[in-house]
């Protein structure tokens, strides 16, 4: 044991000793075996997106180098009989709701160290570390002008993002995120390291894309690559007032049943409480290098205040700037395609929200995607996914609810609104008939139920392999972070 190794071990040890905690006893075990990989240097306030993650506290860290040390790890945290020694996996600390990443007083497993980004010899896979993040793909891969569909921001982890599910500028020319992964190198509960592939444990393959973290800790993601050169990009921002227009050119595009497979579009409403004003934006991205394609005519016929458009790459145009920590609060809703749908839910989150200013203001953010039904074609030919979805539902709009501010004082009046906006904004689409049952994991809430919302033929399928493969329930009961199965 080197030095650094020993110190760390008996620091941990020592204040075992002297709290008589589990959990420092937990810690002091990793220490002893792991050795300097195992620390009580809390983290940066910038390693988390949220301060609701941030803020937490865990009584160690384990950085691994290695998917041999998150194996140990875990073989310890999984056998460990003090009942306290719960842990989380951080990847790259993107999930807002607090403990989704973080823990407070148990073991945080940082995987960040883990980020090599390794294409094949063939060049039609990469392999990349969990502890990556889309930026670190992106840069690697636009050198060879190849792609793999992934996170729109380049900061979010490549982890969250796969095992959620994991909209992409390119899926609807290959489907989900996930759709894309060849193979998972994973950590199951009891400590052994294996490749998951179609042919390899398939039924574990299939609930990895979309279950979360029920499953393992995944250290490694194959992901399919293709050719990508540049891309366009607009951002059109328009007044309030313009609502109505943009909403039906959106629907045009979201709607088509020959929809375009090279559209990646957002429109936005944003609402700051301390302004008391909106914001209405499209951001309108085009997957081959054209400016002004045609399929966004329409949106761009509708009188704006600004529209900026540029051709760019794809590792350029991920590479945003970091988002200062501050609270945020998520929640989504899926519904089908309708213009007078979407005007009904601003209309009925301007009578919640107008008058509502909380100590140091809140900032509301709800974005529009289309969910179009040739996204969901691509999952049968890739081993299948759990999240439920079919072609024959037809095209549909995944809505993004959101919420950030900085004083946490204002944190309990904050969600109480924000939940019962939600509310207001779900009862409108079941109002208007669109309602549907999927909730997108990575854009899920606390209170919500994305894995239920897959169906029972695949929640119970998901419990069945959560079962084989973790029957002690390892990852239901000592990693209370996510979305959890039993």
């Amino acid at each position: 044991m080197r030095l650094a190794e020993s110190s760390t071990a008996t620091a941990l040890a020592a204040a075992a000793a002297a709290s008589g905690a589990s959990l420092d006893a937990c810690c002091a075990r990793l220490a002893s075996a792991l050795g300097d990989i195992v620390t009580t240097t809390p983290f940066a306030e910038s390693d988390y997106f949220s301060l609701q993650e941030s803020t937490l506290v865990p009584t160690c860290i384990v950085r691994p180098r290695s998917a041999q040390d998150v194996s140990r790890a875990v073989t310890i945290l999984s056998t460990a009989r003090t009942p306290g020694c719960q842990f989380a996996v951080k990847g790259g600390g993107h999930t807002p709701a607090g403990g989704s990443a973080n823990i407070q007083g148990g073991v945080t497993i940082d995987m960040t160290s883990l980020n090599a980004t390794v294409l094949s010899g063939d060049g039609t896979s990469v392999a990349v570390g969990a502890g990556a993040v889309w930026n670190d793909v992106y840069g690697y891969l636009d050198e060879y002008n190849l792609a793999a569909a992934g996170g729109r921001n380049g900061l979010v982890g490549v982890g969250g993002l796969l095992l959620g599910g994991g909209i992409s500028h390119f899926s609807p020319r290959v489907g989900w995120a996930c759709d894309g992964v060849v193979e998972y190198e994973v950590v199951l509960a009891n400590g052994t390291l294996v490749n998951v592939s179609a042919t390899s444990h398939p039924d574990l393959y299939r609930a990895l894309k979309g279950g979360g973290n029920n499953f393992g800790v995944v250290t490694r993601y194959d992901l399919k690559t293709f050719p990508q050169g540049n891309m366009s990009a607009s951002t059109i921002s328009y007044d309030i007032s313009q609502a109505g227009a943009v909403f039906d050119a959106f629907t045009d595009i979201a709607a088509s049943p020959n929809f375009d497979p090279y559209v990646s579009l957002q429109t936005g409403l944003l609402y700051a409480s301390a302004a008391n004003a909106w914001s209405l934006s499209s951001s309108a991205f085009y997957t081959k290098p054209v400016l002004h394609p045609e399929v966004y005519s329409k949106l761009e016929a509708v009188p704006s205040i600004s529209n900026t458009s540029e051709i760019t790459a794809v590792a350029a145009l991920a590479a945003e700037n970091p988002t200062p920590p501050l609270n945020w609060l998520f929640a989504t809703l899926t519904f089908g395609t309708s213009s007078e749908a979407m005007l009904d839910i601003f209309k009925t989150l301007n009578a919640s929200l107008y008058d509502f200013n909380p100590a140091g203001g809140v900032t509301w953010n709800f974005a529009f995607e289309p969910l179009p039904s040739v996204m969901l074609s691509y999952a049968n030919a890739t081993g299948g996914n759990v999240l439920g979805l079919s072609p024959e539902d037809g095209n549909g709009v995944i809505l993004l609810f959101s919420a950030l501010w900085s004083n946490s004082s204002s944190n309990d009046s904050i969600y109480r609104k924000g939940r019962d906006a939600f509310l207001a904004v779900r009862d409108v689409a079941e109002r208007n008939g669109v309602l549907r049952k999927f909730e997108y994991l990575n854009y899920a809430g606390p209170h919500q139920s994305p894995l239920a919302s897959y169906g029972k033929d695949s929640l119970d399928f998901l419990r069945q392999v959560s079962r084989k493969y973790d029957p002690t329930g390892v990852f239901q009961h000592k990693v209370p972070g996510g979305f959890k199965l039993w």
